[in-house]
C-alpha cells in the first residue's frame, strides 16, 4: 500500500513539468490570439480624417445650408423663424442622440425594430472603442460613427419644418421634432441600417438614408401639414419667396454638404466612397436640367426656384443608390425623380390643397420613394450597377417597395398620433393674428431684417 503512494507521487511531480508547458503553452495561444484579432482592428487616419470631415460636411448641410435654404422660401417676415427652427431642433437632436438616440438606433439589440437601452447616455463608449466599417479588419473610433450618424438624425427633422413653415408655435416644434427622432426616426434608423434590423435583413439597399431621411421627413411633412392646416391667406395671398438669393445660396450649400451625407455613408475613404461622390455631382446635375427643362416647356421659362428645386431633388433621390449604381444610372435617376417632383409640387398639391409651405413631401418624400425604388433597378450590373451577376430586378425591386411601404406605415401612423400628442400639450398653430403680423415677432421678438 505504501509503495503503490509513493508511485502514484513521483507520477505527479512527474506531470509538474507538462502541466508548466501546457499552461505556457495555452498562455502563448491566448496572447498570439489576441495579437492576431488586434492586427485585424486596424484604426486608418485617413478613415478617421474622412469621417470627421464627412460629419462637417452634413452639418454645413444644416446650418446654414437648409436654414438659407428655407428662409429664402418664406416670406420676410417669417425668415428668423426659420432659421431658429433649423437651429434649434438640430441642436437638441444632437443632444437626445448622445442621451438615449444612439442608443435606440445602434444600441447592439438584437429586436429588429430598435437597438436597446444598452448605449443610454453612452454607456461603455471609450476613446478605445470602435465600431466596425465595410471592409475587413478596418474599424472606426466609436466616436466618430456616432458623431456622422448624429449629423443624419439632426437634419431629418429639421426637413420637416418645411412642411409647417410660417403657422406653427416653436414650442410645439420642439415637442414634435424631441417626439418624432424617439419614436420614428431612431426606430426606422435602426431597421434599415443596424445589423440586427428588419429592413437591413430583408437585403434593402438604402446607402445613404432614401427611407431613414428623406422619405420619413416627407411623409412626416405631409401629416403635419394635413393636420395642422394651410396657412392665413393660402390660395388668395402673394406667398412667394423673400429671397431667392439665398434659396440658391442655402441649395448650393447643400449641394456641397451633401458629399459628406453621400460618399460619407462608405464609412472609408476607398473607392466606394469616389462612387458615391461622382454619382452625387451627375445625379444632381441632371435633376436641374430635368427641371429646368419640363418648365420651360410647360412655362415658357426656366426659374431659379426650378433650378433650386431640382437641386435639393437630385440630392434626394440618390442617396440610397449612390453606392450601388453606376453614373449614367444615376443622371437617369436624378432626372426621372426631378420629372416626378415636379408634377407632385405643380400638380398634385394644388389638386389635393394641401399646404406643405415648401414642398418637403414634393420634393423629399417623392424624390425619396423614387430614389430608393429605382435602386432595386439600376443596381443591376447591365445597366451599370454593382450587383452580382445573378442580380434580380423583379426580387431588389420588390425589397425596396416593402422598405417604403413600412417606412411611410410607421412614419404616417406614429407622426399623426405625436401630432395629437402635442396639440394636446402645446397646441400647434399661433394665433390668426400672430401668424399675419410674422412669427420673427411674435416667436422671438426680432426681425430678420431692419426696415
Amino acid at each position: 500500500m505504501q509503495l503503490t503512494k509513493h508511485i502514484a507521487l513521483a507520477g505527479a511531480l512527474a506531470l509538474i513539468p507538462a502541466l508548466g508547458l501546457a499552461q505556457e503553452a495555452t498562455q502563448a495561444a491566448a496572447e498570439a490570439a489576441e495579437a492576431v484579432e488586434e492586427a485585424a482592428a486596424i484604426i486608418e487616419k485617413g478613415d478617421v480624417a474622412w469621417m470627421m470631415t464627412a460629419s462637417l460636411l452634413v452639418l454645413f448641410m444644416i446650418v446654414p445650408g437648409l436654414a438659407l435654404f428655407y428662409g429664402g422660401l418664406v416670406r420676410a417676415k417669417n425668415m428668423l423663424s426659420v432659421l431658429m427652427q433649423c437651429t434649434v431642433v438640430a441642436s437638441m437632436v444632437m443632444v437626445i442622440w448622445v442621451l438615449w438616440g444612439y442608443s435606440f438606433a445602434f444600441g447592439g439589440s438584437t429586436s429588429p425594430f430598435w437597438g436597446g437601452t444598452a448605449k443610454l447616455f453612452l454607456a461603455g463608449v471609450t476613446p478605445d472603442s470602435t465600431a466596425a466599417t465595410f471592409s475587413d479588419g478596418i474599424v472606426l473610433p466609436e466616436y466618430v460613427f456616432i458623431a456622422f450618424q448624429m449629423t443624419f438624425a439632426a437634419i431629418t427633422p429639421a426637413l420637416i419644418v418645411g412642411g409647417f413653415a410660417e403657422r406653427i408655435k416653436f414650442s410645439a416644434v420642439l415637442l414634435f421634432s424631441a417626439l418624432w427622432v424617439t419614436f420614428v426616426y431612431f426606430p426606422v434608423a435602426h431597421m434599415v441600417w443596424d445589423a440586427a434590423g428588419l429592413i437591413f435583413n430583408w437585403g434593402a439597399i438604402g446607402f445613404a438614408g432614401g427611407t431613414v431621411v428623406h422619405i420619413n421627413a416627407g411623409v412626416a411633412a405631409l401629416v403635419a401639414a394635413i393636420v395642422i392646416g394651410p396657412r392665413v391667406g393660402y390660395g388668395k395671398d402673394n406667398m412667394a419667396p423673400h429671397s431667392m438669393t439665398l434659396t440658391m445660396v442655402g441649395a448650393g450649400m447643400l449641394w456641397v454638404g451633401w458629399f459628406g451625407f453621400n460618399a460619407g455613408s462608405n464609412l472609408e475613404a476607398t473607392s466606394g466612397a469616389t462612387l458615391a461622390m461622382i454619382n452625387t455631382f451627375v445625379a444632381t446635375a441632371a435633376a436641374v436640367l430635368a427641371w429646368c427643362l419640363i418648365e420651360a416647356v410647360s412655362r415658357g421659362k426656366a426659374s431659379g426656384l426650378g433650378a433650386a428645386s431640382g437641386i435639393v431633388a437630385g440630392l434626394v433621390a440618390i442617396p440610397p443608390a449612390c453606392g450601388t449604381v453606376g453614373p449614367v444610372g444615376a443622371i437617369v435617376l436624378g432626372a426621372v425623380a426631378s420629372a416626378a417632383c415636379y408634377f407632385f409640387c405643380s400638380t398634385v398639391k394644388h389638386a389635393f390643397g394641401y399646404d406643405d409651405s415648401l414642398d418637403v413631401f414634393g420634393i423629399h418624400g417623392i424624390g425619396g420613394i423614387v430614389g430608393a425604388i429605382g435602386t432595386g433597378i439600376l443596381t443591376a450590373p447591365w445597366l451599370g450597377g454593382t450587383g452580382a451577376e445573378d442580380f434580380s430586378i423583379a426580387a431588389q425591386t420588390w425589397i425596396q417597395i416593402k422598405a417604403v411601404l413600412v417606412t411611410i406605415a410607421w412614419c404616417g401612423i406614429v407622426s399623426l398620433v405625436i401630432l395629437y400628442v402635442v396639440k394636446a400639450i402645446t397646441g400647434l398653430r399661433v394665433r390668426d393674428e400672430e401668424e399675419r403680423e410674422g412669427l420673427d415677432l411674435t416667436s422671438h421678438g426680432e426681425r430678420a431684417y431692419s426696415y
